[in-house]
């Protein structure tokens, strides 16, 4: 079966938000850059993201790449072209129609993820923040990676905010990027 790989970047007290970096110049392309990097391996990983409407509209605007209308920096290419080429499954009972090679899933949501982890391939990766509790609710992540960055936010969403239980997790992996950032990677422990 296809391991639900989840990963997200994250402040020191646990803030979400895409825009949650630092402001300094140079440090922020930096540690942009070697986030890109990071991100880069971790779709490596997977053949196939399931994400979100928001999370799908935001990441189409950004990296789709028949579409975009800002020219992001050279570093960002391997990303672009590898988010760009997946195959994508977009959980929303809003949309109508995706494009950027993506595929609704409807229905319910155990069940539709239980059938995308039967099919054949490598893994199945999901980010954001909504999508992401669902799947937890359900114990469907096979392995949460917190790209912990060294900044503390003070404000803004968080992560498995109103979570019915707790998800008892085992670290397998720590990875410490030229940025500051630290790559923690865990696996659910089992009976727990």
């Amino acid at each position: 079966m296809r391991p639900l790989l989840y990963s997200i970047n994250v402040t020191l007290d646990g803030c979400v938000h895409h825009n949650a970096i630092p402001s300094d110049e140079a440090l922020q392309q930096d540690q942009l850059r070697a986030t890109h990097r990071h991100a880069t391996e971790s779709l490596g990983r997977a053949d196939a993201l399931l994400f979100g409407r928001v999370t799908y509209r935001m990441m189409e605007g950004a990296w789709r790449l028949a579409t975009r209308i800002s020219t992001p920096p050279d570093w960002t290419e391997p990303f672009a072209r590898t988010i760009d080429a997946m195959k994508k499954y977009v959980v929303s009972s809003t949309l109508y129609r995706v494009e950027w090679n993506s595929e609704l899933v409807r229905g319910d949501l155990g069940e539709a993820v239980l059938a995308l982890k039967q099919q054949p391939g490598k893994a199945l990766l999901t980010g954001g923040v909504q999508l992401p509790l669902a799947l937890a609710e359900l114990g469907l992540i096979d392995e949460y990676e917190f790209v912990v960055q060294p900044r503390i936010a003070g404000h803004g969403p968080t992560l498995f905010a109103g979570l019915s239980k707790y998800v008892e997790l085992k670290l397998v992996d720590r990875k410490e990027l030229s940025s500051g950032a630290v790559a923690l990677r865990y696996e659910p422990r089992q009976g727990a």
